[in-house]
């Protein structure tokens, strides 16, 4: 939670540089408190399992959060129960009226297509659109993160000549930042993917700011704050055995699966892997989870129009 102190105080300023929540008095006596309203669009096979993953991250702070599941409104998932996906899910089309501080949208197992060629994408930029009325702050994850790039920006996504598997280490590009509050300088995130961006790319486009990045996994997390979007493309949220099911699926599958990389124990598929990167997802989805307390505004009719002159009050 934000500490509140007098704005010119001349901690304000040093502590917001180390990255501590701060928040002046002026601000902090027009904050109210009411539920965050935080929708999941879930593309991926697996719902139960990505949607607990979720939660799990953004339900560790001691802000009450009200998480709506949703998921595209004609594609219909293969793996997922007819009756999970009944009771708990609602289409983007009985949404779209609503107002959410925030939306996750995960990632698909679709990298292979061109992005017109899935076909649900007319209504998923419909989404992206979507967000910029009626969603406070969003987080885009691993396919859904180069979608929005592409879309908002025109950054292409690149195919790897073989998958990207493993525990890489990454580096804070942007201490200050204030989805980084409290991270290590170096850390561990899972990857888990058959494309890129490329940083020559994205530093090239005016208003793109990497956050997070790796030698080997290249960006990580991307903020392009005009469009109030972050672009993971990376997987804190990952369960501690979530790339060994993937690994074993892919050799089950017949592919030319490589061991993920510097994940099991002595890379030995046969050893549990153990997880090095759980607090940095919650710090992570935590700290976005506290942005958007400070910034969105108290009526829910105003997120969109007056979300980003509030996140600029935040932020200057």
């Amino acid at each position: 939670m934000p500490i509140t102190i007098p704005e010119n105080l001349p901690a304000f300023d040093i502590l917001r540089e180390e990255g501590v929540m701060v928040m002046s008095e002026s601000r902090a006596s027009r904050q109210d408190i009411r539920p965050l309203q935080i929708g999941l669009l879930n593309l991926m096979p697996k719902k139960i399992q990505t949607e607990t993953q979720f939660a799990r991250v953004i339900g560790a702070t001691p802000l009450q959060i009200e998480l709506a599941l949703i998921r595209m409104s004609d594609h219909q998932s293969k793996n997922a129960p007819a009756g999970h996906m009944d009771a708990f899910y609602r289409p983007f089309r009985e949404v779209r009226s609503l107002k959410f501080d925030g939306l996750i949208i995960t990632g698909a197992p679709i990298e292979h297509l061109d992005f017109p060629d899935v076909n649900y994408w007319d209504e998923f930029v419909e989404v992206l659109d979507w967000t910029q009325t009626h969603v406070h702050s969003t987080v885009a994850v691993c396919w859904a993160g180069m979608a929005a790039l592409n879309h908002f920006r025109g950054i292409r996504k690149h195919m790897l000549t073989e998958k990207l598997s493993g525990c890489y280490r990454h580096r804070v590009e942007a201490p200050s930042s204030p989805f980084l509050r409290g991270f290590s300088d170096e850390f561990v995130v899972p990857v888990s993917r058959w494309t890129e961006v490329r940083e020559p790319e994205v530093t090239a486009t005016p208003g793109l700011e990497i956050l997070i990045a790796s030698a080997m996994a290249g960006p990580c997390l991307i903020e392009d704050s005009a469009h109030r979007v972050l672009c993971m493309f990376n997987h804190l949220e990952y369960d501690s055995d979530t790339l060994r099911q993937e690994y074993e699926r892919d050799v089950a599958a017949g592919t030319s699966a490589q061991v993920p990389v510097s994940y099991f124990p002595d890379d030995d598929p046969a050893r549990p892997p153990g997880n090095r990167w759980r607090s940095h997802g919650h710090l992570l989805y935590g700290n976005w989870i506290n942005q958007i307390y400070q910034t969105a505004p108290f009526n829910p009719s105003q997120i969109g129009a007056a979300s980003t002159a509030a996140s600029a009050e935040v932020a200057g």
